[in-house]
Order: structure tokens, then sequence, then C-alpha cells
């Protein structure tokens, strides 16, 4: 994961809009923390952040807070990584999936159908082999704080009903930058087009691709269902989302106050998710009641298409170890 030149772009820009907001304590003695996101300001995460900078300024009287930047203001996730690595702001919300790649441990999170439901993926991200999966991105310039719900994910798009993968056939496909999300898309039998979560409703509404996969909040938020109408309930990824924090903003605080934003942060899962079960369904009723056709699927049939998928990545003796723990989490 390097710096491009657009993120070098943006840390300037992001460096001189903050720079009265770095970790550093001011004057006053307050540290006020930056935080990006990619959606907007009602989301779930963005909530839950905003909860996190409310807690940290009860818990310091005012000596800790937040500035939130939500709804892409600084950029793709892409951008928000790189930004948070190289320090222009402290506190970034991703997709694992953007972070595949780079961190190859996460590809577990990713994976197609190795999640029997939400409770699954929860008890894995709540437990130790969470804590080991936030545990691998110091060694690249990031805290891992705390996994927040993004799933199940789905396709939709805006040309028929699908209901097995035949049907996926020629279809062109937004996916995700990620290695994991190109192979198990083909897999399935659509052509995967790798494009920023920003670009998606354009490129539908242009016919640039003919469909993409995401969660009800998100299909919703981002208005895509408007122009794509069909969705089918796959259900093929419970990829959750990270919350990220720059280790040299971390570093620069005290043991007391790192620890502080730990506890702070896993407790802000709760809050995520209290506000991601309610928007979920709101979301689903939404859509559903603009008209979207919703088909349920034939899902052993995708599992099994993506079968060779999971067999390529699971062949790393560690990622098919931490595979077997993960299926015999209760």
């Amino acid at each position: 994961m390097s710096l491009t030149r657009r993120t070098l772009a943006l840390a300037g820009v992001a460096g001189l809009g903050l720079a009265g907001c770095t970790p550093r304590p001011a004057a006053n003695g307050q540290t006020v923390l930056s935080a990006v996101d990619v959606h907007p300001a009602d989301y779930p995460t963005v909530t839950a952040v905003k909860w996190m900078g409310e807690e940290l300024g009860r818990l310091t009287n005012g000596r800790i807070g937040i500035r939130q930047f939500p709804a892409g203001q600084l950029g793709t996730e892409d951008d928000s990584i790189g930004l948070t690595r190289f320090q222009a702001v402290d506190i970034c919300r991703v997709a694992v999936a953007a972070l595949n790649n780079a961190f190859p441990e996460t590809r577990l999170l990713a994976l197609p159908y190795v999640y029997r439901d939400v409770a699954h993926v929860r008890a894995v991200v709540d437990g130790k082999i969470g804590t080991e999966l936030l545990n691998v991105f110091e060694g690249r310039g990031l805290i891992g704080l705390a996994y927040y719900d993004a799933a199940p994910r789905s396709f939709y798009n805006v040309r028929h009903p699908v209901t097995e993968p035949g049907q996926m056939r020629g279809l062109k496909m937004r996916s995700p930058q990620s290695d994991i999300f190109l192979d198990s898309i083909r897999a399935m039998g659509a052509n995967p087009t790798p494009l920023t979560f920003g670009a998606v409703f354009s490129s539908l509404q242009t016919h640039l691709i003919d469909g993409a996969e995401n969660n009800w909040p998100s299909y919703q938020s981002s208005r895509q269902f408007e122009v794509a109408r069909y969705w089918s309930e796959t259900q093929h990824s419970f990829s959750p989302d990270a919350l990220l924090m720059s280790k040299a903003a971390f570093d620069r605080m005290t043991p007391a106050d790192q620890e502080m934003i730990r506890d702070v942060a896993r407790r802000s899962v709760q809050v995520m998710r209290a506000e991601w079960d309610k928007r979920e369904a709101r979301a689903r009723e939404t859509v559903i009641a603009a008209g979207v056709q919703v088909s349920e699927v034939d899902k052993a049939a995708f599992a099994a298409t993506v079968r060779p998928v999971l067999d390529k990545y699971l062949a790393e003796p560690r990622l098919r170890a931490l595979h077997e723990r993960i299926a015999a989490v209760a």
C-alpha cells in the first residue's frame, strides 16, 4: 500500500485544513482527533464515531474530542487509509475489502461464504480471533480499534432478476478494489469492474456497469436503488468495516489515554450495531416500497461457484488454520 499522487495532494489539503486539529495538545490542553468516513453524517459508522467523541469528552472533561469529516469530504476509502497512515488525519473507517491486499490476514473476513450469518461474524470479531486481526495493522502505521458491521452483502443490477449463477453471465459488476472480490465475482460468472464506492451511482446510470454488490444501508443511502432495481439476496459476504487510528497519533498519547481510546472504541461497537440493525431494516423497507424487486437465490449454487476461490486463498497454511478456527466459533 503506497501513497498515490492523489493521496499526497489530499494529505497536503488535509494538513492545511486540520492544522488546528492534530492530536498534539493545543495551548489550552485540548486534543481534537480528526476522523474520516465516506458515508453520510447519519450513517451508523459515523454515528458511532460521533458517540466516541462525546464519550471521550465526557471522560476527560473536554480534554479529548473528535472532529468528523463524513461523506467522503477527504476522498475515497483508499485515500482515507493513506491519510491515516501518514498522519494527515487520525482516525478512519474503511471496508475490510480495502485492506485485504495490504494485510493478508484480513482476507478471512472478506472471503465469500465463510460465515453462517451475522451472529457468526460478530462472534468472531468480538473474540480472540478479532483481537488478533486488529493487531495486524501496527506494522504499517495503523492501530486497529474495532470492527463494525457492514453485512450481509448481496448483488443488485439494472438488467434483470438474478436467482442463480448462470444469470450473472455477461453482467459488468462493480467490485471493491480487492483481489478477493474480483476473483469471487469472476467465479460467479460476471465481469468484475473495480470502482470506488462514490463512482458507482453514475456508473450505473451511464451503464459503464450493470450492477454492484453491497449491504442494504449502503444501497439505500447512496441512492443506487433508484437505477439498479433488481436485488438478489446472495448474502455472499459478511465482510465487516475496520475502525483504524494513525499509529503516530496513537503513540503520542499517554498510555492511559491510549487505553481509554481503545476501550471507548470497543464500546462504540454496540452503539454502531444498535443503529445498524435499525438502519438496515429501514433501508430494506424504503427500497422495497420504492419498487425494487427482491429475489431469493440458490445460495448453495453460488457458494459452489466460489469454492475454487476459497481453495486458492486457503492454500496458505496460516489462512487455512485461521479459517478452521473461524468455522469452529459457535
